[in-house]
């Protein structure tokens, strides 16, 4: 029996390998089903546990969200108005903006803040409040800055390049439309550009236009390209209610050269060129014996101004055209910067791209002919809101 049992095994091997030869490719296609079912089935269950798939534009949205959503912040101010029977009234705002730094510095719009004795606080993501101080504000690019102490080094946003923006590109807005803190909305850039008025009457230029859903909260938060980097500032939409698909931000390279000057100086210097004046053209200016082209005839001249300093003249005597009292003999500036004067925020526009110090080139027509001037402008002091 020990003799015989290795060819036994032998044998029972032989057997085995003849059978499993022997069985056709559908019959091992049927004996392995249940194997790879129960692989697959294990797979499936791996990718379910580790979330859905999204797209290539789903997950940079979702990126972007988590890397920005710690560093936009909302800004409420508390404004005490006159009431009935001349109480003060206190009422609320609300806003948005970003943590340029550690340090807790804050971009927003001159708007979110402003108000007159406007007591500031600004939310955190994680819903911690803190009490911020003003540093600078800049109303003719509804720009400001606010800090906080936080007691510790916050997450911030990059500054992008908004020079090469494309109009077609994909832009994403945070912010707290309505009080819904960390709301995002995303679309493209619809056009660049863009000139809109205010509401306080000042007139924006250069302006980013949008289809991102912005909503009343969402101004002084961020826009951002499609690496997160900040492109722009929430500004305003059209129309008074809502959303409707046209939204503006300010380029984010507007800012930069207010923030430089205050990291290098601590300060912000508005231009200051001390006149005043008002728009002529046509047979106005004709019967004036001006320029029918038009310009800004001066009125009000600041003594010790820049504009005096600079040997402008304001008006000799007055006269009444109509129903205007206007001052004539002064100066009247037909261009500024080089730009032909085309109404009365022409000379307003130039200031809002200059700082305080630097020079302000007019065209003036004075005596019959036209000269340059080069103004050295002052600078403006620094309004308490």
């Amino acid at each position: 029996m020990r003799v015989l049992r290795p060819f036994l095994w032998a044998a029972m091997l032989v057997a085995a390998f003849v059978y499993v030869t022997s069985i056709s490719r559908w019959d091992m296609a049927r004996l392995l089903q249940p194997i790879r079912s129960a692989g697959r089935l294990w797979t499936e269950g791996q990718a379910s546990a580790a979330g859905p798939a999204f797209s290539a534009d789903e997950q940079n949205n979702i990126d972007i969200y988590k890397a920005a959503r710690d560093a936009t912040v909302n800004i409420t101010s508390i404004v005490y108005r006159e009431g009935w029977f001349f109480q003060l009234v206190p009422e609320k705002g609300t806003g948005s903006g970003f943590i340029l730094n550690p340090n807790g510095e804050i971009l927003t719009n001159n708007h979110v803040v402003s108000g007159g004795g406007s007591r500031l606080t600004v939310t955190l993501s994680d819903k911690k409040t803190y009490k911020a101080r003003l540093l600078w504000n800049d109303p003719r690019n509804d720009l400001a800055m606010v800090r906080i102490d936080a007691g510790h080094k916050l997450p911030y946003l990059k500054l992008g390049d908004s020079d090469v923006l494309v109009v077609g590109q994909k832009v994403l807005a945070i912010g707290n439309p309505f009080g819904l803190d960390g709301t995002l909305t995303t679309g493209i850039v619809s056009s660049l550009g863009r000139t809109i008025e205010a509401e306080e009457g000042q007139r924006l230029e250069g302006m980013i236009q949008t289809d991102a859903a912005i909503n009343p909260g969402n101004s002084g938060g961020p826009l951002l390209d499609s690496h997160g980097n900040v492109i722009g500032i929430n500004t305003a939409i059209y129309g008074p209610q809502g959303n409707i698909g046209l939204g503006f931000a300010m380029p984010i390279n507007r800012a930069k050269p207010l923030l430089e000057e205050y990291s290098q100086s601590g300060k912000i210097s508005r231009p200051s060129l001390g006149i005043t004046t008002v728009y002529i053209s046509g047979d106005l200016a004709e019967e004036l014996e001006l320029p029918t082209s038009g310009g800004l005839l001066i009125q009000n001249l600041e003594p010790g101004s820049a504009a005096d300093a600079a040997g402008l003249h304001g008006y000799r005597r007055v006269v009444i055209v109509g129903n205007y009292r206007l001052g004539i003999g002064g100066d009247f500036i037909t261009a500024v910067e080089g730009e032909h004067v085309t109404g009365n925020d022409s000379l307003e526009r130039a200031l809002s791209r200059k700082r305080g110090g630097q020079i302000l080139n007019l065209t003036i027509y004075r005596n019959g002919r036209s000269q340059q001037v080069a103004v050295r402008l002052g600078e403006a002091r620094q309004a308490i809101l």
